[in-house]
């Protein structure tokens, strides 16, 4: 009876493919969306360092088997990876969703940015003056009422309709982003300034778009 051993089967693989293929993959832009700087230098090394291994392990006994192993390190690492930068995408827009939980009408939404302004908590006023706007826009058919929304996106697609409120528009998203995402105070100046801009928006008519 013929024993076959691993050593046995011949394996040839081309370090320079192997190497471009590991640094392609790690390159993938799902990575890049999460943390580009790091993944991509992460890529990087991992590159070297797979070239440096194929390199040492080539001409010496076992070589083929070592090759084996760190393909299927490779594989492993890359199959992690996936998943956790999956994860952490998926987490990222959950966080970034203009509203959350039960969806009020505009007038809660103003009502509550009111109470939190009486109170002095300017930042729960930005967030909610913020959110009554975007949902008048979606009570007035502006909008359509589409979970996930971000304020960037509710902006830029509100001031399509309202090109002459456009530029608020997109200033009113930023202090959204700056409260909510960025962990920033939200001010009485802000919370006016959104109050002023969620009336003008109210009053303005939109213009159709490609005319």
């Amino acid at each position: 009876m013929t024993v076959l051993f691993l050593t046995d089967v011949p394996v040839d693989i081309d370090r320079d493919p192997a190497r471009l293929r590991a640094i392609e993959e790690l390159s993938n832009p799902a990575y890049a969306d999460a943390r580009p700087s790091v993944l991509q230098q992460l890529a990087t090394w991992l590159g070297e360092k797979f070239s440096e291994l194929l390199s040492s392990l080539s001409g010496v006994p076992g070589g083929p088997l070592g090759l084996l192993l760190i393909l299927a390190l490779v594989i492993v690492l890359i199959v992690v990876v996936r998943l956790r930068v999956g994860k952490v995408g998926r987490a990222a827009q959950a966080a970034r969703q203009l509203f959350s939980g039960r969806r009020r009408s505009a007038d809660e939404y103003r009502k509550a940015a009111e109470q939190a302004a009486a109170r002095g908590q300017f930042a729960d006023a930005v967030r909610e003056r913020f959110r009554a706007l975007v949902r008048g826009l979606e009570e007035r058919a502006l909008l359509d009422a589409r979970s996930g929304r971000t304020a960037d996106e509710a902006a830029a697609e509100a001031g399509a309709l309202l090109p002459n409120l456009a530029t608020d528009l997109a200033a009113g998203a930023r202090q959204f982003d700056d409260v909510h995402y960025g962990g920033r105070p939200g001010t009485e100046a802000a919370y006016r300034a959104l109050t002023d801009l969620d009336d003008r928006v109210r009053r303005e008519r939109p213009v159709l778009v490609g005319a």
